[in-house]
């Protein structure tokens, strides 16, 4: 159930149902729209009876909400949610007018290699970097990471190219130390639905770019961003990156049809990453102008300074040129579905921004 507030509406107001919510056994979760505040109750064990709200001074209406995702459904909250992250002399909004594209190796393996891509991405007009410092792999034979070593080359990236940092967190044990690390965490495939790490990321103050499982419905991925959510952290971030089918042109299927489907049910950003959606090169910049065109809010592409030699998905990783001819297309498909890139937006001062 969420429960309406008016707009005149008092803090005091406002705690008051709180108040009665928490004493009645549920948890209330406080989200401040444009156009409403509302108190989005969880933990329900029962059906309440919108009165037991509605009474309460300040209390427009109490309104049940009938998706099993509360808190991620347009119900609860009707506008785009928009995600802050970054440094403070480069911040980001991630679901805002401007696309956010984040780019970098699918593992970090030297420092050599990382500022190499960082450099490159960021001429381009990449915003964030990523880079994986934990990688569960296939097998367990090939390349899993350098772990610490890897999270320290990415605070220097961040110092160096005033980048902020999206990697991946693999368990609830890791998951203090990526924190100190990265500005986003990534929640992999393969992890959409370890209940433990979504609800120890939930308890995270750092936003959370959760991947579609490689088999998860619209409905399931959803539910899994509710886990996180249900926790307190409202800044997730979703992101597309291909399911199983039984297609053998490709690694896995790029659903873009998720994407307006996910605009529709939920307030919250969608990435798309075609690296891993497509598993093969020359389908990553096709696949990312289609994307970009059904709604998508930004990428997440894979670039590596030398993929023949990655130690990691070189095969479906951008060469260094090939990023930058993406984000000049993306740029002009942007201005024509109203949005912006890095590129394309007028600094204060009415120059191109680097």
């Amino acid at each position: 159930m969420i429960v309406a507030m008016k707009p005149q509406a008092t803090e005091e107001q406002i705690r008051a149902v709180c108040k009665k919510s928490e004493a009645m056994g549920l948890r209330a979760h406080l989200i401040y729209g444009v156009e409403r505040t509302v108190v989005a109750l969880t933990g329900i064990p029962g059906q309440l009876d919108p009165e037991d709200f509605e009474s309460l001074p300040g209390v427009a209406e109490a309104i049940p909400i009938t998706k099993p995702y509360k808190l991620a459904s347009r119900e609860t909250k009707t506008e785009d949610s928009l995600i802050q992250v970054g440094l403070p002399d480069n911040p980001v909004t991630i679901g805002g007018p401007e696309l956010v594209v984040i780019a970098g190796p699918c593992a970090i393996e030297s420092r050599e290699q990382a500022f190499a891509a960082a450099a490159s991405v960021r001429k381009s007009g990449a915003r964030l970097f990523r880079g994986g410092a934990f990688k569960p792999r296939t097998s367990p034979y090939t390349f899993q990471g350098l772990g610490k070593e890897a999270l320290e080359i990415l605070a220097q990236v961040r110092q160096e190219f005033g980048m902020a940092i999206v990697t991946e967190t693999i368990d609830p044990e890791n998951c203090a130390l990526v924190e100190e690390y990265t500005d986003i965490l990534q929640v992999g495939a393969r992890n959409m639905q370890n209940f433990s790490l979504l609800k120890r990321v939930g308890r995270s103050s750092r936003p959370v770019l959760l991947k579609r499982g490689i088999s998860a419905t619209l409905e399931e991925f959803l539910m899994a961003a509710e886990y996180i959510m249900a926790e307190g952290n409202y800044n997730v971030i979703l992101c597309e990156r291909g399911v199983r089918t039984f297609a053998d042109h490709t690694r896995n299927t790029l659903d873009l049809s998720l994407i307006p489907a996910v605009k529709r049910r939920s307030h919250l950003p969608i990435l798309v990453d075609p690296s891993h959606g497509t598993g093969k090169r020359e389908k990553v910049i096709p696949l990312a102008r289609a994307a970009i065109a059904v709604g998508a809010d930004g990428l997440i592409i894979e670039v590596h300074p030398q993929p023949e030699l990655a130690l990691s998905d070189g095969f479906q990783s951008l060469h260094p040129d090939e990023f930058e001819s993406l984000m000049e297309q993306i740029t002009a498909i942007a201005g024509v579905v109203g949005r912006t890139t890095v590129r394309s937006a007028p600094s204060p001062s009415g120059t191109i921004r680097e």
